[in-house]
Parts: structure tokens; C-alpha cells; sequence
């Protein structure tokens, strides 16, 4: 069976939730694919999260999914790209490469996703703080320690309850279809 890691975030900032692992509860309430999950919520704190990641790629993993939450975003984002860069410009390893690309079929999801009628795209920049910092370092770790596991990042809208919540406005998606992107993913990745 296909062993995937699918991580999400805690909250921050003004979130007192947050919607990438309202996403993963939902998931793990219903979801009954061929894939074995092992969900994880990480710190935001790069050191932090770092360290937790690093120790969870050791069980070597078939897949890494890392879910964070997109303030403002109307669609799932499938990020490709993680680079070695800190949020101040200085490398997140130095000596590392300038940036990993993910060698997943991240243009199928995405057509998966769009045939369900589920808003995405692929997207080629995950920005410069822990989203793209734990795309890269996933990748870094599995290269580095000669691990299996291929990684992607996802980014998920908020929830309706967050952006009722605040006082911005912003664009939302409803938990379950960020969670039954999340599985659509998954299968077609699996290839199924």
C-alpha cells in the first residue's frame, strides 16, 4: 500500500484557525482510498518545523503532501517549485541547490481537480516563508538522505468560517472540497 505523509499547519497570526488542517480532519473522517495517511500538524516556526519534518521523512514515505493555508486565494494552489531562500533573502541551506522542482504530475491533478469542479492551478512559486521553506526542505531531506518519498505543496482557500470570521472579506472554500481535492490528489497520484 502507498504510504503518504500529508502535513498542514497550526494556526498563526489572526487565523485561530487554520484551514489546511481543517482540511486534514475532515479527510480523515471519510477517507477510505488506497492510499495509507499519516497526518501531521506542524509549528509555524522554521526551526521547529525543520526538525519535525526531517524526523518524519525518516519512515520513508511514498509521497509528502504539505498543506498550508492561502489567505485571499479563490483557488487550490499545486505548488512546483520550493526554493532555498529564507524569508530575509539568506539561503535556507547553504550549499544546497537554488530551488527544487517536484517531479509529481502536478498538471494532472490539476486537470482531476478542474473535472470535478474544483477551482486550482499550478502555481511555480510557494512565496518565501514555511510553505515554500517545507517544500524545499522535503525535497532536500528525501535527495539528501536517498529516500523515496517525492513531495508537493498544496495551498488551500480559507474555510467559510474563517473568512466570515474576519473582517477583510476574503475568498473561501468549503472544507470538505479543500478535503476532497486533497483525496482527488491523492488517487491521481496513486493512479488511479
Amino acid at each position: 500500500m502507498t504510504r503518504v505523509l500529508l502535513t498542514a499547519f497550526e494556526p498563526y497570526d489572526r487565523w485561530p484557525e487554520n484551514s489546511s488542517w481543517l482540511a486534514l480532519v475532515d479527510l480523515t473522517r471519510w477517507y477510505d482510498g488506497g492510499a495509507e495517511l499519516t497526518t501531521r500538524r506542524y509549528p509555524v516556526d522554521l526551526v521547529a518545523m525543520s526538525e519535525r519534518l526531517r524526523k518524519d521523512l525518516q519512515d520513508d514515505y511514498d509521497l509528502a503532501l504539505h498543506l498550508g493555508q492561502s489567505p485571499g486565494s479563490t483557488l487550490i494552489k499545486l505548488e512546483s517549485i520550493g526554493l532555498n531562500v529564507r524569508s530575509d533573502g539568506s539561503p535556507l541551506i547553504p550549499e544546497a541547490p537554488a530551488a527544487y522542482r517536484s517531479g509529481l504530475p502536478l498538471e494532472r491533478c490539476r486537470g482531476s481537480l478542474i473535472a470535478a469542479g474544483i477551482p486550482s492551478e499550478v502555481s511555480h512559486h510557494a512565496g518565501t516563508y514555511l510553505c515554500n521553506a517545507e517544500l524545499f526542505l522535503s525535497q532536500h531531506y528525501a535527495k539528501s538522505f536517498g529516500l523515496r518519498t517525492q513531495s508537493a505543496f498544496i495551498h488551500v482557500p480559507l474555510s467559510p468560517s474563517q473568512a466570515a470570521a474576519d473582517s477583510a472579506r476574503l475568498a473561501s472554500m468549503s472544507t470538505p472540497m479543500s478535503a476532497a481535492a486533497i483525496a482527488l490528489i491523492v488517487d491521481q497520484l496513486l493512479g488511479r
